[in-house]
């Protein structure tokens, strides 16, 4: 007997309420909750350290809470690991392929871990990197890895994609290049977070964000609404309100 499929429940894409994360005696996140909602394209900004990337872990399934509930696409990270792959793409922060690993050797790879993979002609076209596809990884440039880690992040037609710190390291043509390219994969349907400490890549790019600083959500709202043109201004207004 076949295994209905799951179908996850409409409107919000992900949920965190009171998540809280220690290591040791240092606590990485604080409390935090947030909702992204299906279609969106929503910023989590702080600056290195801040607790974005262990929050990611725990989005990802990669860490457990020790406190509070996360749901992505309805799913338990947790819980549900073998599902949620199925629905969540993620492009982390520091992700490195081998280094004689070809472009098309790396999506092939990565779409066998799939259900029903995307087409990867149509994602190599897609990310301009067709013309890339026997090159080698360490060949590659700065930019051309980025999309590739977004390429593989796609392959397995994920509704829900988190793309972590993806434009750290580009020069300001490759940045503005991705910037256009995240926002055509969210017209294909696909609901974004985007992790960033550029205040400008939010602004250009996200319908809401959440600002976090020392492991917790210190505001959340549009762009337009926090008032600075700097990640740093804006830690600096926060602060001025708070006291």
């Amino acid at each position: 007997m076949n295994t209905p499929q799951y179908t996850p429940p409409p409107g919000t894409a992900i949920e965190v309420e009171h998540l809280t994360k220690r290591f040791g005696a240092k606590v990485a996140v604080d409390d935090v909750s947030f909702t992204v909602e299906a279609g969106e394209i929503f910023g989590l900004l702080g600056r290195n350290g801040a607790g974005k990337s262990t929050t990611v872990d725990c989005l990802a399934g990669l860490r457990a809470p020790d406190s509070g509930r996360v749901r992505v696409a309805g799913l338990d990270p947790r819980a549900d690991r073998h599902e949620l792959p199925h629905w969540l793409g993620v492009q982390f922060q520091e992700s490195e392929l081998p280094d004689k690993l070809t472009v098309i050797e790396a999506m092939r790879l990565y779409a066998s871990f799939y259900r029903r993979p995307a087409s990867i002609p149509g994602l190599l076209d897609a990310l301009d990197l067709e013309e890339k596809r026997n090159v080698r990884y360490r060949k590659l440039s700065g930019g051309q890895k980025q999309r590739l880690s977004i390429a593989l992040a796609l392959v397995g037609r994920p509704r829900i994609a988190i793309l972590d710190e993806l434009t750290t390291g580009l020069d300001p043509v490759a940045r503005r290049d991705t910037w256009d390219l995240i926002r055509r994969i969210r017209d294909q349907g696909v609901t974004i977070m985007l992790v960033t400490h550029f205040m400008e890549e939010a602004e250009r790019l996200c319908d809401r964000v959440a600002i976090m600083d020392a492991g917790r959500v210190a505001a959340t709202g549009k762009p337009s609404e926090l008032g600075s043109p700097t990640l740093e201004d804006t830690f600096v207004t926060l602060t001025s309100r708070r006291s």
